[in-house]
């Protein structure tokens, strides 16, 4: 199939799976005697997995790391485990930061007045730089 199919089959853009050739993510496919791609299946259950990986917010780094984890079958579930579990952790503190955001932009929001006087707490903040 060419990379318009492989894009529709996987849910990976063109535009990404060329990337991720670029950054030697996955193996640039065959090509046809015209230089198109040529994706076989085994290729596009590999876009399949990047992005389920890139859903959940991995990393090119750890997509990378759980690729070759995936491909290798005497791993061991621990290495998989364990870059899940960073994960996470990356995950929690991203959203222990939005929470905190969101309480000062919604603190903020209460003591504007929200009418023609150009007084605002919000813009004040913002000026304390």
């Amino acid at each position: 199939m060419n990379i318009g199919e492989a894009s529709k089959a996987s849910g990976v853009s063109a535009k990404m799976i060329r990337y991720y050739e670029s950054i030697g993510l996955i193996r640039p496919p065959e090509r046809s005697a015209a230089s198109y791609r040529i994706y076989c299946d085994n290729e596009v259950h590999t876009l399949r997995f990047i992005r389920r990986a890139r859903d959940l917010g991995f990393s090119v780094a750890q997509m990378s790391a759980l690729l070759a984890l995936w491909q290798d079958r005497s791993r061991a579930s621990a290495d998989v485990k364990s870059i899940a579990v960073q994960h996470i952790e990356d995950l929690e503190r991203k959203a222990e930061a939005l929470r905190a955001m969101s309480d000062t932009l919604k603190h903020l929001v209460q003591h504007c007045h929200g009418d023609d006087r150009p007084d605002c707490p919000i813009i004040a903040e913002f000026e304390k730089g």
